[in-house]
C-alpha cells in the first residue's frame, strides 16, 4: 500500500540525487550564459532555436525528476526534513532560469520568418506549438530587468500575502459544542462535519465555522486585497486586457469557448435547482436547502472494498472500455505506483503526479475501503493514464492546460460510477451513489459559477479601492444567490467562502474555477460520444490525450469533432447530468412516499 520512489532516486544522500543536483545547477547557469550571448542577434536562428530546445528538454528533465522526488517524499512524510530542504533548494535553482526564458521569448519576437524556420527543422516542427505559444506570451513581457525585479518582489508581495493567509487559515481553531461538551477543533475537522449524518452536528459546525472566521477576516481581506491588487497592476503593465484575459491565455482557451460554456451553464441552472430543492424535501426542509445541509449524506451505500478488491473492481470496469487502460492500471498496481495507506505525517486527500522523466506516474490516496475511496482511485488513475499517453512525446509537449486536465480522470470515474449504479440493488444504495455524483457536479457547475462571479466582481471593484470585509461578504452572498437561485435558503448562505478557498490567494491562479467546469462538461460530452460509437472512440480518445500537450483546447476538441464554440455541446453534457438528477428525483419521491 506504499509507493516505490527508487525509480527516481534511492535517497537524498544517494550519489544519483546529489550528482543530478550538481548537474542541474550547472545546467541553469550554462543556459543563462549561452542565451545572453546567442539571443543578442537573430543570426543562425534555426540552429540557436534547436540548441535552446535541447537545453530546455534537459532542464525540464532534471527539475521534474529532482522536484518530484522531494515533493512525493514530503507528501507521505511531512517530518522528512531533507524533503523540505531540497524542495526549497530546487525551487531557488529552477527560478534562476527566468532571465533565459525572457531572452528566449524576446528572441522569438525578433525573427521575421519564424514559421518558415520552424517548417525547415524536424526538431522545431515537433515543438511548433511550444515555440509559437511562447512567442504569443512574449507580447506581454516587460524588459528583462523589470521581469527579474518583479520575480524578486513577488516573494515579499503576493507570495508573502499568500503565506500569511495559509498560516492564519491552517492554524485557525474553531470553538463548538458537541454532545454538550465544549471543544476546540481545527478548521478542516469542523468543515468535514458538513458530511456528517447528524443534522444537528452539521448545523452547529456551520455556525461555529462562520463565527471562527471573524478572528481572521481582517488579515484575510488584507491578503486578498494585496494579491488582487498586484495581479491588476502587473496585468496593466504587461498589456493584458484583464486578469481573466491572462488566465484564458494560460489555459489555452479563447473567450468564445468560455462564453459558450457560461451561457450553457446559466441557461441550465434550473436543472441543479431541482436537485437542491428535492434534497431539501428529503431532509425535511419546507422550502429550500440551507447551506449547512448542502453536503448532507442521502441514502446509504454500505458497500466496502479491500484495497485489492477496489483495484480489481477498477481494472474490471476499465476493461469494458479498453484492454490498454485496464492493463495500464494492473501494471501500476503491480509495480507499486500507488501510496494509499493512511498514516501519521502523510498529507490528506489524493493526487496523481505524472513523471514524464521516467515514463511513469505516482498516485497518492488515503484509502479506507469506502465506495468514495474506490471512485477516487479510478479518478486519479485516469490522470495517470493521461500521462501514460504522453510518455513518448517530448517533455516540452507533455504539459497540458488546466481545463483539459480533468478529462481522463472524470471519464474514468464515470465508468466505475455508472457500473456501480447498474449493480446497485436497493433504493438507498442507488440514491447514495447518485447523491455523491450529482453533488460533485453541482459544486463544479453551480458553486464554480458563484466563485467565477465573485472573483470577477472583486477584480472590478479592486481597480478602484481595497475591499472591506463587509463588501467581500456581500459580493459572495450575491454571487451565491445568482448561482443557486431560490434552491438555497437565503437565510443560511456562506458569506465567508472567500476565506477558505485557497486559490483566491495565489497571484498565479486567478480564476482557478471555470477550468473545472470545462473539464467536467468536456469529459461528459466525450463519454456521450463513447456511448454512441464505442468501436471507433477508443483510438480517437487516446490520440486526443496525446495531443493535449501540444495544441490549444479548440483544436484538441476538434479532433473529436467537437466545437467548443457552440454552446449546444455544453448543453448536451449538462443533459447527461439532468438524466442523473431526474433519476434522483424519482428515487427521492419513492423514499418520501414511504416516509409518509
Amino acid at each position: 500500500m506504499r509507493w516505490s520512489l527508487k525509480e527516481l532516486y534511492p535517497s537524498f544522500d544517494s550519489e544519483e540525487f546529489q550528482s543530478d543536483l550538481v548537474i542541474f545547477k550547472k545546467l541553469v547557469k550554462d543556459i543563462n550564459t549561452w542565451t545572453s550571448e546567442a539571443f543578442s542577434n537573430v543570426a543562425n536562428s534555426k540552429q540557436k532555436l534547436e540548441i535552446y530546445i535541447d537545453y530546455l528538454k534537459q532542464y525540464r528533465y532534471y527539475v521534474s525528476r529532482l522536484a518530484a522526488f522531494a515533493h512525493l517524499t514530503n507528501a507521505v512524510d511531512a517530518n522528512d526534513e531533507d524533503a523540505f530542504k531540497y524542495l526549497d533548494k530546487i525551487e531557488v535553482i529552477a527560478n534562476e532560469i527566468t532571465p533565459s526564458i525572457v531572452e528566449f521569448q524576446n528572441f522569438l519576437l525578433k525573427i521575421d520568418d519564424l514559421e518558415e524556420i520552424i517548417s525547415s527543422s524536424d526538431v522545431l516542427k515537433e515543438h511548433n506549438y511550444f515555440i509559437m505559444s511562447n512567442k504569443e506570451r512574449a507580447k506581454y513581457l516587460l524588459p528583462k530587468d523589470q521581469e527579474v525585479i518583479i520575480s524578486k518582489l513577488t516573494n515579499t508581495g503576493s507570495s508573502a500575502w499568500e503565506g500569511l493567509q495559509n498560516k492564519v487559515v491552517s492554524t485557525l481553531e474553531v470553538d463548538m459544542t458537541i454532545d454538550g461538551k465544549k471543544e476546540t477543533l481545527p478548521l478542516p475537522v469542523v468543515r468535514n462535519l458538513a458530511y456528517d449524518a447528524n443534522p444537528d452536528l452539521r448545523k452547529s459546525a456551520y455556525f461555529a465555522e462562520l463565527e471562527s472566521y471573524k478572528k481572521i477576516e481582517d488579515a484575510s481581506s488584507a491578503a486578498l486585497n494585496g494579491i488582487k491588487g498586484e495581479v491588476i497592476t502587473l496585468c496593466d503593465l504587461r498589456g493584458y486586457k484583464s486578469p481573466l484575459h491572462e488566465t484564458l491565455i494560460k489555459s489555452r482557451m479563447d473567450e468564445e469557448t468560455l462564453n459558450a460554456m457560461l451561457e450553457a451553464m446559466n441557461e441550465n441552472l434550473d436543472i441543479f435547482h431541482k436537485y437542491y430543492k428535492k434534497k431539501a424535501e428529503l431532509l425535511g426542509h419546507k422550502k429550500s436547502l440551507p447551506f449547512y445541509d448542502l453536503f448532507a449524506p442521502v441514502g446509504k451505500n454500505d458497500r466496502t472494498f479491500s484495497y485489492e478488491e477496489a483495484i480489481n473492481y477498477v481494472i474490471d470496469n476499465f476493461r469494458t472500455f479498453s484492454d490498454r487502460l485496464a492493463d495500464f492500471v494492473k501494471n501500476a498496481f503491480e509495480n507499486n505506483w500507488l501510496d494509499v495507506e493512511p498514516r501519521k505525517g502523510k498529507r490528506g486527500g489524493a493526487f496523481c503526479s505524472n513523471l514524464h522523466c521516467i515514463g511513469q506516474s505516482r498516485v497518492m490516496a488515503n484509502f479506507n475501503g469506502s465506495f468514495s475511496n474506490m471512485t477516487t482511485l479510478a479518478h486519479e488513475l485516469g490522470h495517470a493514464y493521461h500521462g501514460f499517453n504522453l510518455k513518448d512525446e517530448s517533455i516540452l509537449n507533455s504539459s497540458y492546460p488546466m481545463p483539459i486536465a480533468e478529462t481522463a480522470s472524470i471519464f474514468c470515474e464515470t465508468i466505475v460510477v455508472n457500473a456501480s449504479l447498474r449493480e446497485a440493488k436497493t433504493i438507498d444504495e442507488k440514491i447514495a451513489i447518485l447523491e455523491e455524483s450529482i453533488s460533485g457536479s453541482g459544486q463544479v457547475i453551480v458553486d464554480i459559477l458563484s466563485r467565477f462571479l465573485f472573483e470577477s466582481e472583486v477584480f472590478e471593484r479592486r481597480k478602484d479601492h481595497p475591499l472591506t470585509v463587509n463588501e467581500l461578504n456581500e459580493i459572495m452572498i450575491d454571487s451565491q444567490k445568482k448561482a443557486y437561485g431560490d434552491s438555497l435558503d437565503e437565510n443560511y448562505l456562506h458569506p465567508y467562502m472567500w476565506i477558505n478557498k485557497s486559490h483566491y490567494y495565489s497571484a498565479n491562479l486567478s480564476f482557478y474555477n471555470f477550468p473545472y467546469a470545462f473539464g467536467l462538461l468536456f469529459s461528459k460530452g466525450l463519454y456521450a460520444k463513447y456511448l454512441n460509437d464505442k468501436e471507433n472512440f477508443v483510438k480517437q480518445y487516446d490520440a486526443l490525450l496525446r495531443e493535449t500537450g501540444k495544441n490549444d483546447i479548440y483544436h484538441v476538441a476538434k479532433m473529436m469533432d467537437v466545437d467548443v464554440h457552440d454552446k449546444n455541446f455544453f448543453t448536451s453534457s449538462l443533459k447527461l447530468i439532468e438524466q442523473e438528477i431526474n433519476m434522483y428525483v424519482e428515487l427521492a419521491d419513492e423514499i418520501i412516499k414511504g416516509m409518509a
